[in-house]
Order: C-alpha cells, then structure tokens, then sequence
C-alpha cells in the first residue's frame, strides 16, 4: 500500500483509522474493533468493482450562540484506491489540489463540492464506488457503533439508516447497484 502526501494536515484524522486498519488486517478473525472485523471488510472490498475508489469527506461544524452553523471546516478527506479488493492507496484532498481541487479548508459539505471531489478521483484515480460525505457527529457514531453485544456490527445497515435520516450523503456508482438490491442508501 502507497501512502500519498502524508505530510498533509488532513492525515492527523486519516492515520489513526489506518493504523486500526493495519490492527484488524494482523489480529485473528474474531477481533473486532469498534464494531468492525477483517472478515466484514475483506467481504466489501472483495464486492467492489476490479479498480475503484473510496471517498470519505467529514466536516466539523461549530455553532453559534443561536445554533445557526458558524463554522464548517474539512477534518477528514480520504481517497482510497482499490484494486482486486485490495486498498493500494491512500491520499488527502489535499494530494488533488494539483488536478483543479480547491483547497481544503475551502471545500464545503454541499453538493457543488462533493461533485468536483468525485469528478477529479475518478479522472486522476479510480471511478469512484462509494463515497461519503457527513457531519464528524454522523461519523464517530457510525465509526465507532458496536452491536448491542459490543461485537461485530452490520456498518452497511448502520450507514443505510443514518442516511436516510438525511445525516449524511452516499454517491458512487455502486449505490445504484446497492440500491438495486432493494435498499435506498442516497438522499
């Protein structure tokens, strides 16, 4: 696996997700962390297309006095190149200014920006399979949900539901296959 522009402020979000991913990947099949296990992911990974890629956007809101958003501000922007099931690389936003994106603290949690993201991985990495784009509330309690007994949990349905609370947004091209399958997984 390749990691790009690890120098980027957006890597202090990104490098403890990837350092779990590195956990699950050496533990034995039954340790689960947060609700996640090897088995779970290596199935996903293995039911994406042969070259893709996967987007995460996560965006820290800060409120005023009046509740009224203040503040938006990129915390994590991930892309994540999969080939034959298997993630060969990991880059920031930030690694896609070079392409025409904006720059990270400029990017905003709307559909403009989503699109531009989108449109730039699939030209410079992959096509892009899923991609997902919430608030770091929506994000820490889908992350870090376990099942009731604190085990392996169904994270598909997890993020299914929370999307259609209209909490978070999920685009690629393999929503339309998921949703074919008879589960609504886009707002």
């Amino acid at each position: 696996m390749v990691v790009l522009d690890a120098d980027s402020p957006l890597w202090s979000a990104a490098r403890p997700l990837l350092e779990a991913a590195l956990r699950l990947e050496q533990r034995e099949d039954n340790y689960s962390w947060h609700g996640w296990n090897k088995r779970q992911i290596n199935a996903f990974l293995a039911g994406l297309p042969q070259r893709c890629s996967l987007v995460v956007g996560v965006w820290e809101t800060s409120l005023a006095e009046n509740d009224a958003i203040e503040h938006e501000e990129l915390m994590l922007g991930v892309v994540c190149e999969v080939v034959a099931g298997e993630v060969c690389s990991i880059r920031t936003y930030d690694a896609l200014t070079a392409f025409g994106l904006g720059p990270s603290k400029s990017l905003e949690p709307g559909i403009d920006d989503a699109l531009e993201i989108m449109r730039i991985v699939k030209s410079q990495v992959a096509p892009v399979a899923w991609a997902l784009f919430t608030d770091k509330a929506t994000w820490d309690e889908w992350l870090f949900a376990s099942s009731d007994q604190g085990d392996v949990a169904d994270k598909g349905d997890m993020l299914t539901a929370v999307a259609r609370q209209g909490r978070c947004v999920i685009m690629g091209n393999q929503t339309v296959h998921h949703h074919q399958k008879g589960r609504e997984v886009t707002e």
